[in-house]
């Protein structure tokens, strides 16, 4: 099964085995059918609002991971493993976390939505269970200064981050924690890596970007200076 090398690189992050893993806004449910086959967590939950996408989802999560898979040791129903997972075609903000133990852990990994909407997301999982210990994989499409800044006031901390190439688009991709004390970094700290070519285009594509949005911007004007100046501190350490 190929996938893209967003979803094989959170993929390669989850190295930790979770009571439950959501996989939202899945699509096809690449990343989590992945997670099914190495047997990343005790279920994983398969999360989208498209009620057509998740009704063939179903079908297919049926028909190749059934409830019971027999393997090459086993001979019998009796020995077989269990295959858990679950479809859910609901809103990302009202995951239904109150339904299992409070012992248990989850991770919540979200892919392929903007910054803002994620920022909406997490507040609303985190505002429905203050008390709980969570953690997240997050890979925005935008908006990702505006985003750390919000995850670093959600008491929030950072696990691991890395940025990726794929289709001549840059991304960010950070694993956050509850339990983390490492502080997340509005213009990303860990994720760099300015030895290498790739690492400078994306940080000068995204000085540029942040210009042209001051050129053209009315009361944003001092924070779009100051987010300029944050990148360009990093773009200083390598010059």
């Amino acid at each position: 099964m190929k996938i893209s090398q967003r979803l094989s690189q959170i993929d390669k992050m989850i190295n930790d085995h979770y009571d439950h893993i959501w996989d939202c806004c899945c699509d096809h449910g690449l990343l989590g059918a992945r997670l099914l086959q190495r047997n990343a967590a005790g279920t994983i939950h398969f999360v989208d609002v498209v009620d057509e996408l998740m009704v063939d989802l179903e079908k297919k999560l049926t028909r190749f991971f059934p409830t019971y898979q027999l393997t090459d040791d086993t001979s019998s129903l009796d020995e077989a493993q269990t295959s858990h997972w679950q479809v859910h075609c609901i809103d990302v903000a009202h995951l239904p976390i109150s339904d299992f133990d409070d012992g248990e852990s989850h991770l919540i990994i979200i892919a392929g939505v903007g910054g803002e909407l994620l920022i909406e997301l997490i507040s609303s999982i985190m505002t429905n269970y203050p008390n709980k210990h969570f953690e997240f994989i997050l890979c925005p499409v935008h908006h990702n200064y505006k985003l750390r800044h919000h995850l670093s006031q959600m008491k929030l901390g950072l696990v691991n981050e890395c940025l990726i190439q794929e289709n001549q688009r840059f991304y960010e991709i950070m694993h956050l924690s509850t339990n983390s004390e490492q502080p997340i970094v509005n213009v990303g700290s860990i994720m760099w890596n300015l030895s290498q070519d790739a690492d400078k285009q994306y940080l000068h594509e995204t000085i540029l970007h942040y210009q042209r949005m001051k050129k053209n911007a009315g009361a944003n004007i001092e924070m779009l200076t100051q987010i300029i100046d944050d990148y360009r501190a990093l773009e200083k350490s390598i010059k």
